[in-house]
């Protein structure tokens, strides 16, 4: 246990997440329960291969124990603010390392770089890759004067989706932002006061975890979200499903 948790436990208090990760809001006043350890030993696992010694499944399983000794929890409980946003593990490979982002509730409780093999390099056409993150910028420049509708919003979570891997929606990421918007937008009667595309999606790749070139398999899946909120107008010009399109289409003639 860490000083704050072993105070914790000496006092008799239940160790919450605030007492053993840097989050913030409902989540740091929640007990840590044996079934998030479980969840997040299982998702560490399945990824790493291994559950990391002092990484977040270990911390969470210390502190789990000590609070379903207590009595604070039972064997099977599971956190509210995890229950409803889950845990996830990503992993993001570059030559010679790999970053390993650990979250719960959508927030991060670890982050750790491990080396790796360095390989053959890249094939030469792959250098000038657009990634995922770039095409949504470039969009923030074309269409950026447009106000963030619900369409907008859903390609947006559907590209940060296959640019990170995660299947939870990180809280303050790109596409969390755009949902708010979207929503904000749909109540705000005037045009001048609603949020745009400029204003959600510029510094796209620094709001993402994780990023990669856009594929075609990308771009079909970005469009398909952006139709299905929006299948009267079709794809916005210029928009985010049309900029991830053309960066899968340059990036397909750059490995031709």
């Amino acid at each position: 246990m860490s000083g704050r948790e072993a105070e914790k436990a000496g006092e008799g208090e239940a160790v919450k997440y605030g007492d053993v990760f840097a989050v913030t809001g409902e989540l740091a006043e929640q007990p840590v329960a044996p079934g998030d350890a479980a969840m997040m030993q299982r998702v560490e696992h399945l990824v790493t291969g291994h559950t990391q010694k002092g990484g977040p499944a270990s911390l969470m399983q210390s502190a789990a124990a000590h609070n379903e000794r207590a009595g604070f929890v039972r064997h099977r409980d599971v956190g509210g603010a995890s229950a409803a946003h889950g845990v996830a593990v990503v992993e993001l490979d570059v030559p010679g390392s790999r970053l390993v982002t650990e979250y719960v509730a959508g927030q991060v409780v670890g982050r750790r770089c491990e080396p790796t093999p360095v390989g053959p390099p890249l094939r030469a056409a792959n250098a000038g890759s657009v990634t995922i993150g770039e095409a949504l910028e470039a969009a923030a420049l074309v269409a950026g004067d447009e106000a963030v509708e619900q369409s907008d919003a859903a390609a947006i979570q559907a590209a940060e989706a296959r640019a990170t891997g995660l299947h939870e929606t990180p809280l303050g990421g790109v596409a969390a932002v755009a949902q708010s918007a979207a929503e904000m937008n749909a109540h705000t009667q005037w045009q001048s006061g609603k949020t745009t595309l400029r204003e959600v999606l510029t510094g796209a790749t620094e709001k993402m975890v994780a990023d990669k070139a856009a594929t075609m398999e990308d771009a079909e899946k970005v469009a398909a979200a952006e139709l299905r909120n929006n299948p009267e107008t079709g794809l916005r010009q210029g928009g985010v499903a049309a900029t991830v399109m053309a960066a899968a289409r340059l990036n397909e003639a750059r490995l031709s």
